[in-house]
């Protein structure tokens, strides 16, 4: 029998993709304001692996990271992404989004985004959201799987993972010692 524990907490990290890359000062803000302090943030990483998102946002796309220094609750995705819809609504022209913003949470072993359509790799977390196991971890690096969207297994988004999973040990490891030192007292 297994017996059930904690799940480890995460790294936040959320994507946010626009035509109008002035607009990232404002939707940060806002994204900070609801899950606390940004820590790291990419280059902006150009978007032209589909035209998907053409029609309703123009060209040319970027795509920017940003990674929150709170540590999540992998149980709060589903939630977090709800929120993140809700901040595309405010960012909408003429029925249009601006801003396509795509949460999910940073392991060791994983990435996972949320998303709210279904398929057979993603797993219902509730409130109408999947988890979409993007990347695993293996051999020394992240690794794309066969749904992988194309932007996220890109070298220059790899690569960005990869700095991030050392930032997210360093936060383990405070948040380790701040546990025990708790504990202590």
């Amino acid at each position: 029998m297994s017996r059930p524990k904690a799940s480890q907490p995460a790294k936040l990290i959320i994507g946010a993709l626009f035509n109008d890359k002035g607009l990232l000062h404002d939707v940060a803000y806002k994204l900070e304001r609801r899950f606390g302090k940004i820590d790291v943030v990419s280059a902006w990483m150009d978007f032209d692996f589909t035209d998907y998102y053409a029609i309703e946002m123009g060209t040319p796309l970027a795509r920017r990271m940003l990674v929150f220094k709170d540590l999540i609750e992998q149980s709060a995705l589903a939630g977090i992404k709800l929120a993140t819809n809700e901040l595309e609504k405010s960012f909408t022209r003429d029925g249009k989004r601006c801003v396509n913003i795509d949460p999910g949470y940073l392991l060791y072993e994983r990435f996972v985004l949320a998303t709210g359509k279904n398929y057979a790799h993603r797993i219902y977390i509730g409130s109408g959201i999947y988890a979409d196991l993007t990347l695993i971890f293996q051999q020394g690096a992240y690794q794309s799987l066969p749904w992988t969207y194309p932007d996220y297994g890109d070298g220059r988004m790899l690569s960005f993972l990869m700095q991030v999973r050392q930032k997210y040990g360093a936060d383990i490891r405070v948040r380790s010692a701040e546990t025990k030192s708790h504990h202590a007292h």
